[in-house]
Order: structure tokens, then sequence, then C-alpha cells
């Protein structure tokens, strides 16, 4: 990242966090404040050119956002590293032990091509870029990007849980979900198993979105430029709730938006729906993300799953200000403590459950 990249940057964010446990749950409080005046709930958007749809809108560190030709556009998210002590260095180094020259945004950034024609990343992961890794899935010192260990000694690391659990709430692709998204680093940044609240909106075969906006309900079919920000406009496809099948002949007109993605609460499944208790409202120049998570998500093979008394590694980050990749903000290493103490101690609350009648 050079000078003019942090002409603008704030240099801190200050992220209040507090943690409580029932012995079933662990819940969080996050509060921190944005940088912009306005929610970052835009996320990048297909435009109408009176002929075809075109991509709208990067990440602020994107070429295309540096040089000018693209808007900066990217939702706010918060993201949280965990560890049991497993993992090694982790403890000691955070995230960043998770972060290599060759990764994307990163110094000496893989080819596209040098990792589509990777036999692990590109043949078996279908990646296209080079995302977090653990440098024990590497077989060099330097744990180089491309000396991937086999599928099947990277398959014993996942079996001994030598894996970093990463959850990530997204202004834009879950918070009206009510969810954050469930996923783990290893040889890549990778999501649990089953389906996630998100998925593409782009019909590549007819090359159009998936969805619309259902006018019925919300009284438009798509956004524009001047209207992406405005908070009495819808911000996020819900396909069931507020959008619609794509209509090819609905009058489409130049500057016509409609989101890269739908989002779908109701079809998130599996171990990738595990965080489907979250509240994220923003107010008075920033967010307050509740969060609930079980301490026991019953998955294991994808989770750290969490016990009263128990102490673990977390590390936290806030992505502001239409920033992903390397230009968010990071936290050192923290202690949670499970009703113990730590940097950050989860209290023990009561709560009383009661039967429901038959």
């Amino acid at each position: 990242m050079d000078e003019a990249d942090l002409d603008d940057k704030q240099g801190v964010i200050d992220l209040k966090v507090q943690a409580a446990q029932d012995g079933k749950n662990l819940y969080w409080r996050f509060q921190w404040k944005t940088k912009n005046p306005y929610p970052g709930r835009a996320h990048p958007h297909q435009v109408y050119d009176g002929k075809e749809w075109k991509p709208y809108g990067y990440p602020q560190l994107h070429a295309e956002v540096q040089d000018g030709s693209q808007p900066a556009v990217y939702e706010d998210r918060l993201a949280i590293m965990l560890d049991d002590g497993t993992v090694s260095m982790f403890a000691e180094q955070g995230c960043w032990l998770t972060c290599h020259d060759g990764s994307h945004d990163m110094q000496d950034q893989a080819m596209t091509d040098d990792v589509k024609a990777h036999p692990l990343l590109g043949k078996v992961l279908k990646k296209k870029d080079v995302r977090k890794y653990l440098p024990s899935t590497r077989t060099d010192e330097e744990a180089t990007w491309d000396q991937t260990k086999s599928v099947e000694e990277i398959a014993q690391l996942k079996k001994e849980g030598q894996f970093v659990d990463l959850m990530q709430w997204r202004a834009h692709r879950s918070n009206i979900a009510g969810m954050a998204d469930d996923g783990y680093v290893l040889e890549y940044r990778l999501f649990d198993k089953g389906k996630k609240m998100f998925a593409s909106n782009k019909d590549k075969a007819k090359h159009q979105p998936k969805y619309m906006y259902d006018v019925k309900k919300v009284g438009v079919k798509s956004v524009t430029e001047k209207t992406l920000r405005d908070p009495g406009q819808p911000y996020a496809l819900v396909p069931g709730t507020n959008a619609v099948p794509f209509d090819s002949n609905a009058g489409w007109k130049a500057g016509d938006m409609i989101p890269a993605y739908a989002v779908s609460g109701a079809g998130a499944e599996g171990s990738a729906a595990d965080n489907n208790a979250i509240k994220g409202v923003w107010k008075d120049g920033g967010w307050t993300v509740v969060w609930q998570r079980p301490l026991d998500t019953g998955h294991p093979e994808d989770d750290k799953i969490l016990k009263a008394g128990g102490v673990y590694t977390i590390g936290l980050a806030v992505h502001d200000d239409n920033i992903t990749t390397r230009g968010h903000h990071v936290s050192w290493p923290l202690t949670l403590g499970i009703g113990t103490k730590a940097d950050i101690e989860a209290v023990e609350i009561k709560v009383q459950r009661t039967a429901s009648a038959k």
C-alpha cells in the first residue's frame, strides 16, 4: 500500500467489545464508528448500459477504483478469527499468521493463470487467486503460496483441528438475513460445509441478473447511482421477500442497477449456517452488532467448540470505508475467556428456560 492509498485513511478504529455466556451460547456486542456518515450497506452491483449488464463498483484498493474508472462500493464487515490453542503460533501472531506474499492484493500477488493451473488451488478448489492460509499447509519454510501439501495431508490437519475458525458479519450480504457467515482458514479461506446465506445474482448463461426487486413490495425494480445509498431504498435482494425472478422485458433503462449478490437466510443450511442470530444496527454514526453463537455448534469438523472455563485466542477485524483484503483494521491477538479471566471475559449470565406447553 503506497502513501496515496493512506492519504485519508484513519489509522485506528475504536472497537468496543462486550461478551457473555449462559452455558449454552456465547453473546457478543460490538460497537464502532464508521468513517462515512452512512452505513456501508452497499456492495458491488450490476448496471445496465442500454445494451447489456456490466459490473459496477469495487473495493477501495481495486485497480479500477484507484485509476478512477470505477467507484468505491463495498460493504462494512466485522470478522472474528478464533483458535483453541491447536494452531501453532496463532496465539503470538493472530491473523497475521494467515497473511502471505502472493495472496490477493499482497506483494507479488499470484497470477490468475498460475493459480488456475495449480493442482490443488485451481484444479481441486477451483480458485483463481490466493486467499488466507496457514503455514502448516505448505511444504517449505517460507510457506510459499504454491508449495502446498497433498489433499490427504491437509485433510489430516483438518481432522486434527489444525484450522482457525473464521466468522464474518457482512452489512450487505448477511445482516438482512440476521446472520454471519461461518468459515475457516487452513489451506485457503473456505466456508463451512452446507450452504451460506449469499450467492451470486449473475446469470452467466444469459448475461443478466437472476433476480430483481419486487416492485409490488418495495416500489422499485432497481436502484440507480443516485439512490444507491438512499436509506429509503432497498439495499439487498432477498428472494421470496423483496425480490422476484429477473424479467428481461421489464423496460430497463441505462443506469438501472441491481445487486451482484442475492441473500437468503431461509436457504442457508448445515455448518455454514451456524451463526444465525445476529443483528447489526447503524445509528448515530456507527454500528452496533449483537451476535449469538452456540458454544457447541455440533460441527467440530468445521468449528472450534467452546467450553465454560476455556480460554481461546481471537483476532478481530473491521472493514470500513469500502475496504476489503489488506486495507482493513485488525487487532492484536486477544484472549477470550468463557466465564474465566482473559483479555475479554464472557461473563456468566443466568437465563431461565421454560418448557413450552403441549
